[in-house]
């Protein structure tokens, strides 16, 4: 970029500088999408081990190394200027909340359905009515794992989403040529 920059008028390098400096107002979920990739990947990893005693986690597994393989696929369509990569960024975060609900749900169902024996062990020497007290408050902790998803993944959405306007009007109003240069630099 140094050899394109020295052959640049004044003017021009004004042009792609204020260009740049329009482009945070969406480039920053790039960062986001990373950060997110990297950690869904880790969860993805540690399920997926775990899922070795345990179908649902590997299936849970599985579907975080979906969405984090997107997270990062995203992050990469966005660095190239591409509207679709915040398209599937925000469209990943509510297949997120899909696959963290759907696991509370089947062990909210299990706790109610299947008690697990050693919880049984644990109310017969607790006593009598503990049982429903270990159920109920099993049954609290994933649905408030549920309203916390919902809310901090919608959120997440949402961040995402009010981007792809930013970036489908910095495509319209940029000239071709600061694209052009910002697309062989990834911004």
């Amino acid at each position: 970029m140094s050899d394109t920059a020295g052959s640049l008028t004044p003017e021009q390098r004004l042009e792609l500088h204020e260009a740049k400096e329009r482009a945070r107002s969406f480039l920053g979920a790039a960062k986001v999408a990373g950060f997110n990739g990297w950690t869904l990947g880790f969860f993805a990893v540690m399920s997926i081990l775990f899922g070795l005693l345990s179908p649902i986690n590997l299936l849970v597994g599985l579907g975080l190394a979906v969405v984090a393989r997107n997270e990062f696929l995203g992050r990469s369509r966005l660095r190239r200027l591409d509207a679709s990569g915040l398209e599937l960024l925000w469209q990943n975060q509510l297949g997120l909340v899909a696959i963290i609900t759907a696991y509370c749900l089947w062990n909210m169902y299990r706790a109610v359905a299947h008690p697990n024996p050693q919880m049984t062990q644990l109310t017969d020497l607790l006593g009598a009515g503990s049982g429903e007290l270990i159920q109920s408050l099993t049954l609290i902790v994933y649905v408030a794992v549920m309203v916390a998803t919902v809310i901090f993944q919608g959120l997440n959405a949402r961040y995402y989403f009010v981007r792809v306007a930013r970036l489908r009007e910095y495509l319209r109003t940029t000239p071709p040529w600061v694209l052009d240069v910002q697309r062989l630099s990834e911004v």
